[in-house]
């Protein structure tokens, strides 16, 4: 007869399945919308601003609330916290399917990113908490493959949901996919997910969560909405304000951590090595996102007047340069090389960046979908050889404890690079269409220039990673055994 401490083990890979499918549903969702934005703004009249606010929206909440949300989870359970997330994530995106303006649309995205950082962060959380650490190496592989999948099934099945125009509904069926998923993953959640927490009583942080949100909200707000209100004087003003209240953030943090030891964030990550290297690597790397994937679709779009179907299939090949380069970067090349993976990953993807500038600049508006799938597959290889191994080597050191908390960070600061990311999208590609006088110039070749001027941006980020990576260890640490981790305090598991 097994002990009832077997039952965890042997539903671990069932619960796997499940929190991964949740984690795919938000990865697909946020491409998914962004190649059904042309769509979007001819139904609805949406401004390029409202556009940009309909991903901003998103990220900006669910940095906002990513960090609480970890925080949540380590104080009232992981799995009650993931499945309050998917269901709101689920109703949210109902919202976002039945929305009749793009005001209601902007709205239930913002929903749907404060539900989804609910939900998030306790995907790393309970595999953390799940998996002993001999085996989170191959877990968070198959995570970094997954981030590939996403991507790709993203553009695919908003360019054949768009296409199709299913029961006269337009965009509205890539929002709508969700609620099948969603309602799956509640009911196989609350059956095969095993709940967990911090095993010390800590206290939610009213005041953490208040100084976190105002510094955030602060800088991406201006930073966001600044174009399209001719960048005044209170966004730079607020812009330098969140830098003093990010200051006092941290002095309090540090006296609630010698007060009650229950501090929002947990101010002693950032004194392990792999973690604070690893934060900023998130963050820059999301600025990259966050500008690339947006323009991109639009230039196709808007600037090629390509189709959605054919959009959505140009970026096939970028996906599969990620799962491939997913696969190989944990399972084969960061064991033996460790770190120069990683910076030869950032590398690759700004020498695919630069190709595809080449080729855009050189072909302009006669560019064909083959053209660009040189350029693709390289990127999609950069970011692969970079996705799957950094996440396991941000977490490695963390205390079980903290997990939450570190993996809410890690969300954050990636959802914080990708809002600043769309933010600086206005200048690096909506300034450029903003200068051109449609009734002089053909639009087809402005959007080509913004798009080449953006990629300028992304390769100066990529530049920027592989120098930061530096700092992260040149090996991950290294698992213990199982024999090693017995000795290790475990999560409480209720």
């Amino acid at each position: 007869m097994q002990s009832v401490q077997d039952a965890p083990d042997r539903r671990r890979w069932l619960a796997l399945a499940v929190v991964m499918t949740a984690s795919l549903m938000d990865l697909v969702d946020v491409t998914i919308v962004n190649i059904a934005m042309p769509s979007i703004q001819r139904e609805t009249g949406a401004s390029f601003s409202a556009l940009q606010w309909i991903t901003a929206g998103y990220a900006l909440a669910f940095a906002v609330g990513l960090i609480t949300g970890g925080r949540l989870g380590d104080i009232y359970g992981r799995k009650r916290l993931f499945l309050l997330g998917i269901g709101g994530f689920t109703a949210a995106s109902a919202l976002c399917g039945l929305a009749s303006g793009p005001d209601m649309l902007v709205a239930a995205r913002i929903l749907q990113g404060a539900t989804a950082a609910l939900m998030v962060p306790q995907v790393l959380s309970i595999i953390h908490a799940t998996f002993p650490a001999h085996e989170r190496g191959k877990v968070f592989g198959m995570f970094g493959a997954m981030v590939g999948l996403g991507a790709m099934l993203g553009p695919l099945l908003g360019a054949l949901l768009t296409e199709w125009d299913l029961f006269g509904l337009s965009w509205r069926p890539i929002f709508l996919v969700n609620l099948p998923i969603g309602i799956a993953g509640l009911v196989l959640g609350s059956r095969y997910v095993t709940e967990s927490r911090a095993p010390q009583a800590l206290r939610l942080d009213l005041v953490g969560m208040a100084l976190a949100t105002a510094g955030l909200l602060m800088l991406l707000y201006p930073l966001t909405q600044g174009r399209e209100s001719g960048w005044p004087l209170w966004g730079f003003v607020s812009m330098a304000a969140s830098l003093p209240v990010f200051v006092l953030f941290v002095a309090y943090e540090r006296a609630k951590t010698r007060r009650d030891g229950s501090p929002l964030v947990e101010l002693a990550l950032f004194r392990v090595k792999s973690f604070a290297a690893g934060i900023g690597v998130q963050l820059t790397f999301g600025i990259v996102s966050g500008i690339f994937f947006l323009v991109w679709t639009l230039y196709m779009q808007l600037g090629l007047g390509w189709s959605p179907l054919r959009a959505g299939l140009t970026g096939v090949p970028f996906s599969l340069g990620v799962s491939v380069a997913a696969g190989l970067s944990v399972q084969k090349l960061v064991p033996r090389f460790g770190r120069k993976v990683l910076q030869a990953g950032a590398l690759v993807m700004a020498a695919g960046t630069l190709i595809y500038l080449a080729e855009a600049a050189h072909y302009g508006t006669g560019i064909h979908p083959w053209q660009m799938t040189l350029p693709m597959v390289v990127m999609g290889a950069g970011m692969g050889l970079i996705v799957a191994p950094l996440t396991d080597s941000v977490l490695s050191e963390v205390p079980r404890e903290h997990s939450g908390s570190a993996s809410g960070l890690i969300n954050t600061t990636q959802q914080l690079g990708i809002a600043l990311g769309l933010g600086l999208s206005s200048v690096a590609f909506f300034t450029v269409v903003d200068a051109a006088d449609p009734e002089r110039q053909a639009m087809g070749p402005v959007f080509v220039d913004a798009f080449n001027q953006s990629l300028w941006w992304v390769a100066a980020g990529l530049v920027t990673v592989f120098a930061l990576m530096f700092a992260l260890p040149k090996r991950a640490a290294r698992h213990e055994t199982p024999a090693e981790e017995a000795e290790q305090p475990e999560p409480v598991l209720v």
